[in-house]
Order: C-alpha cells, then structure tokens, then sequence
C-alpha cells in the first residue's frame, strides 16, 4: 500500500483539521482530543508520514494517550535547514516566511494532554499554513542542489524530534537508592541545612593552607584575592591553572571544587527536581546546536558524570544495552574525504592505533592529540608539530579540514555531508575585517581581525565534522527505532513500571548523548537487542557514505547500570 502524507493543522480553538495530501479528498475535522485516536486509526491502516508544525508541541501529547508514530515532518526543524542551506538556491518564497524561525515549545506536561503551541512558540499552526509551508519545502529541496541529500537530512531531522519526545516520555530507569549511596560515599552525609560532611571538611582544608579561616570559596574574585593574598598569582580557578603551581592549597581546593560541582549539579536538589517514579525525564532540544547535535534544555542530561552512571539501573527482568561509537568523528572525516588510508588506519581496530601503525606519529596519545587538532583546529603547541605528519600520511582529510578552515578565515560558509550549512560571518565580523583592510588601520585593528578570522577558521574546520557525525547519529537513531519498534512485546506482568503506555512491554531507547545510546530491553530480547543496535550502526554508514569502506565499531555493553568499564 502506498505511504499518505496527512497534514495536521488547528481549525478553531478546540479542533484540528487532517488533510492527506495529494488524495482528492477535502480536510477531516476533530476535536483536538481526539488527534490520538486519529493517528492510531490512519497508523493501522498503512503507511503515513504526519506533517506538523513542532514535534515538541504535538507528539507528547499523542505518547501520552498511548500512540506512537512511524513517520513524520517537522516543519519547524526543515524550515532551519532549508532556510540556511547553500545548496537552496531557489527556495520558492521559503525564506521570506520568517514565522516559521520561531523556537520549539517544551514538551507537554501536566494535564493537558495537546499544547499546539501558537501562543508559546509563535509558529503558524493552522492547516492552511501547514500546507503551504510544506508545500515551499519540498520545492525548494527539489530544485536545490543537492535534493537527495537534503531530503534525507530533513527526514533525519524529523525523525530525531521523534525520537527526542520519546526519549523524555520513556525516561531513563533510575535508582534513587543508588544515586543517595553514590552522594553519601562521595559528598558524605548531610547535616541538616548544611553542606555535606566531606565538602565541609574539604572547605576547612582550604581555608587552613590560605590560613584564611573566613576566605569564600565559591566567590571567583574573592576567592582570587585569598589565593593572591597566599602568594598563587593565578587569573582563574580553573583545575588546570591551579595545578601549574606547588602550593598546598592546590589539591584540597580542585577537591573541593569538584564535590561542589557534583554536589550543586547532581546533587540531592536536582534529584528531587528530575527524578520521579524511578525515571529521569530530560528534555532533549534536537539541533540545539549550530553543527545539529543536540542540547538540553532541562536536566542536564549531556552533562551526567560518570559517577552518576551507578544511579541508571533496568527494572527487574530488564536489562541495559548501552553502545557508544569509537572515534566517530575521524572516521566520519575519513568518509568525508573518501581517504582510504585513514579508513584502512581505523579498520576493525582502534583508529590512533592504526594511525601509529602507518607511521604517522609515535604513540596513541600522539595520534589522538593530532587528529584532535586537525579537527578542532589546535595547530600551535605539540599538536601543530604533529600535524604535518598527519597532511603526509593522510592529505585528503587534512586538506578537507584545513579547506574549510580557508573557507571560514575568508568569511564563507561550509556545509555537512547532507548540507547542513554553517551560519554566515556576522555584520560585526566582516566589519573588522573591512576595518583591518584599510589603508589606515592600526596594528591592533590587524591583529584582532587576524585572530576573528582564525577563530571563525576554527568554527568552520569542526562544522564540517561534528555536524556529519550528528548527521550520522541520528541516521543510527531512527534505523534503531524502527528495528526496536517490531521486537513482540512481554506480558504485562513484566512491563517496565514507569515506561509510560507506549514503552512499558517493548525495548525502547532510553537514553542518547551525541555517539552514545542506550536501550531498556527485557532481559529475554537482550541479545536481539544489542545485533539490531550494530546492524542499525552498519546501517547508518551505508546509507550516509555508501560504499566507502568505513566502519562504525561499538563499545557494546549489557548489563543492570549504564557504568562504563
């Protein structure tokens, strides 16, 4: 049967109006209520891809009635795409629709179980609109460019909001018991409203190599001043300007600094906040950074500490399937650059061992260093004495890195595999440069336009690569989902508790941070499980690079905790 399109658009106040597309039939009309029930119904019946205005604004809702999708469209998120993307040329009235720049709304919460956003995100959602956004879009991507690569970014990007909302509707199995043992082993007990014992007894260490019993510790500029005063003429606090020095201040204060990081980020506040019914809920923002990778706008959840892992525990009769990519970024620029000696360094084995195995630098430590310059654009120090090692052994990576680094020094922009385009250099920016151009300017106008243009360089050198890799990554994501959704669901007596309707009986993706996932899975489909996460991994590179031999090996682990070994 052939696949639908149903466009989904407000029609009043309390109802939504469903068109299929290209079907000679007019717009259905229902409460908004019942928007669940349609999309169950239209589900059952065969393929459909859903186009609507924000995942974030609709598809809680419909998670929260018990109904998932297979497919669908984002106009919000293609509209960001398509509206920067170099390779739209004619973009039919596309970029001119400045509505559609709005933000995303925050996940349904509480009782309401629809929110279609107008009034919090500002974006058009009536049918009418939706229609003809939709309709610009798919214009603009066939007359671009590249329209198969753009169109395969934009069903990625949609997918990936998908699967942003199950994430937060699913959560992430956590036990509260682990996390207080994991606080009190580490911080120490707390002693009514006062910090905890080990962070008290750490503060007093401080204050006694200062030999200031009344120093603020958690004042920079006062905290600088005690450490002038005790003879550290450092400009920061940081760990690592602290440890240039010997002073026996040093170490209790890097402890104290990393127990109160601890402490006020993961602590016992933020638990009560984000930890309800054995299950961590974050909200994941899809493309919340320029390169596409994601952010989170509540939870922290890509900033999870490694201690903290001991707290993601399966419920009973479940188990946790965790993978993350090795080197994904090099291998993504090895498949960029189509240079088939870097593939060969990373075949089947550790990528910098493999680059020490061709001679391009004496040890991993050297390789990774190099390989990390050469991306995030360190060319001074020991990493840019190793990279003209690495332009040797390696001159088609390197020179698509140092190409776009070229490219953003001299204010254009670069663009991932699949097109997602960097943003443009600034008013601001080009204005220095035009400044520093003048006859008559100053050594310091130079200099200070000399190091805009290198940092810009920087920018563009690790676009090109960190955006591919989050290309890469949500092409993982949603092969994974659509293999997760067909595995036969358990009984009900062995549902994961606090898994929500759509997730209780079925292994699902609980967690994902950049090159990392992780499945809840009842124990029985475990080994299934973890094939479909490499076959998806596999699936991920073919359908990016083709036949390029590049491969993608995980880091795969089974267990009760998410702890890495």
């Amino acid at each position: 049967m052939a696949s639908d399109t149903v466009v989904v658009g407000r029609a009043g106040s309390d109802r939504l109006a469903l068109l299929t597309i290209d079907r000679d039939a007019p717009s259905v009309e229902i409460p908004v209520e019942r928007l669940a029930d349609a999309i169950a119904d239209r589900e059952a019946r065969g393929e459909v891809r859903w186009v609507w205005a924000d995942t974030a604004s609709i598809y809680p809702g419909v998670l929260k009635a018990g109904v998932r999708v297979a497919r669908a469209w984002d106009l919000r998120l293609v509209h960001g795409i398509l509206r920067d993307a170099e390779g739209v040329v004619d973009d039919h009235g596309l970029r001119s629709h400045r509505e559609w720049d709005a933000g995303s709304a925050a996940p349904a919460t509480g009782d309401t179980l629809f929110d279609l956003g107008d009034a919090s995100t500002g974006l058009p959602d009536s049918l009418d609109a939706a229609v003809a956004e939709y309709r610009r879009q798919l214009a603009a991507i066939a007359s671009s460019s590249t329209p198969g690569a753009l169109r395969l970014l934009c069903a990625a990007e949609s997918a990936g909001a998908l699967v942003a909302a199950e994430l937060h509707a699913a959560g992430v199995p956590w036990s509260r018991t682990a996390h207080e043992e994991m606080l009190e082993r580490q911080l120490g007990t707390r002693r009514g409203g006062g910090l905890p014992a080990r962070i008290e007894q750490t503060a007093a260490a401080v204050r006694e190599a200062l030999d200031d019993p009344t120093a603020s510790l958690d004042s920079q500029p006062r905290l600088l001043r005690s450490l002038h005063r005790a003879g550290l003429q450092v400009t920061s606090t940081s760990r690592w300007e602290l440890a240039e020095h010997d002073h026996p201040v040093v170490a209790p204060l890097i402890a104290y600094k990393k127990l109160m990081r601890l402490y006020t980020a993961n602590g016992w506040a933020w638990m009560q906040e984000w930890v309800h019914d054995d299950r961590f809920r974050p909200v994941y923002v899809p493309a919340g950074v320029v390169t596409g990778r994601w952010a989170s706008s509540g939870g922290g959840a890509l900033q999870i500490p490694r201690s903290l892992r001991t707290a993601v525990r399966a419920d009973p009769g479940w188990t946790l399937v965790t993978a993350d990519v090795a080197q994904l970024e090099p291998r993504v620029l090895a498949a960029m650059a189509r240079d088939t000696a870097l593939a060969e360094a990373a075949s089947g084995r550790d990528l910098y061992a493999g680059i020490v195995e061709r001679g391009a630098v004496g040890s991993r430590a050297e390789a990774k260093l190099a390989m990390l310059g050469a991306m995030y654009g360190a060319t001074t120090g020991e990493s840019g004495r190793l990279l003209p090692r690495l332009r040797r052994t390696f001159p088609r990576a390197m020179q698509l890195v140092d190409d776009a680094a070229r490219t953003g020094e001299n204010g254009g922009v670069v663009h991932t595999w699949l097109g997602r385009t960097s943003p443009a250099a600034g008013d601001a920016w080009q204005q220095l440069q035009s400044l520093a151009s003048d006859a008559t300017a100053s050594g310091a106008d130079e200099t200070r336009a000399r190091r805009s243009a290198r940092d810009r360089g920087r920018f563009t050198r690790n676009f090109v690569v960190q955006g591919t890799a989050a290309e890469w990554a949500l092409a993982w994501l949603a092969d994974l989902r659509a293999r997760l959704a067909a595995f036969p669901p358990v009984d009900a007596a062995r549902a994961a508790s606090a898994s929500g309707p759509m997730f209780a009986r079925s292994p699902h993706l609980a967690f994902f941070l950049h090159d990392e996932i992780v499945v809840h899975t009842p124990l029985e489909h475990a080994d299934a499980v973890a094939a479909a996460v490499r076959e998806s991994a596999a699936s991920a590179g073919r359908l990016l690079f083709g036949t390029f031999p590049i491969d993608f090996p995980l880091d795969l682990r089974i267990g009760e905790t998410a702890e890495k070994g």
